[in-house]
């Protein structure tokens, strides 16, 4: 079975079978329509930001799968708290603030790049990365919302 891969970074959720993907993918034979639906379904949840993906096909019947990265997560963050850029001074200028929801999204959203094996633990590396970028969450430092978090007083906001 030979296998055609292309990479490509698209829109999220609004891909279309024009450049980047419809020239690449046109000489593979695969359905290209059916491939941009697949991309925009799965990455739908990334509307408004570049995603990687990478598409291989299957030479002899033309099928297909769909595999999405995901942006960084100072990139997700960053949309979240409605910046353009982080903090070039983190700890002393701070550039947004995010609820709890907010972080307990974007943990979900990379879970599988995260090193955390609960949501929990994931949602304080999540936070960690906010402190990073200059962000608060629920106009706390992320030392503080992670003691927080330990103590369990979003117990009830953050669930598997």
């Amino acid at each position: 079975m030979a296998e055609i891969k292309v990479e490509a970074l698209v829109d999220g959720g609004s891909a279309t079978p024009g450049p980047p993907l419809g020239p690449a993918l046109g000489p593979t034979g695969a359905n290209v329509v059916k491939v941009v639906q697949e991309i925009n379904q799965k990455t739908a949840a990334f509307k408004g930001m570049k995603v990687p993906v990478i598409v291989r096909v299957n030479a002899d019947d033309k099928s297909f799968t769909v595999s999405v990265g995901t942006p960084p997560t100072s990139a997700l963050l960053l949309k979240e708290a409605g910046a353009e850029k982080g903090s070039g001074k983190p700890k002393q200028e701070k550039i947004g603030d995010i609820t709890v929801g907010q972080v307990v999204k974007v943990a979900k959203m990379k879970a599988d790049d995260l090193q955390g094996a609960t949501l929990k633990k994931r949602v304080k590396e999540v936070a960690g990365t906010a402190n990073s970028c200059g962000i608060t969450v629920e106009g706390k430092p992320a030392p503080e919302f992670q003691r927080e978090v330990d103590e369990g007083v979003y117990d009830d906001k953050i669930k598997e």
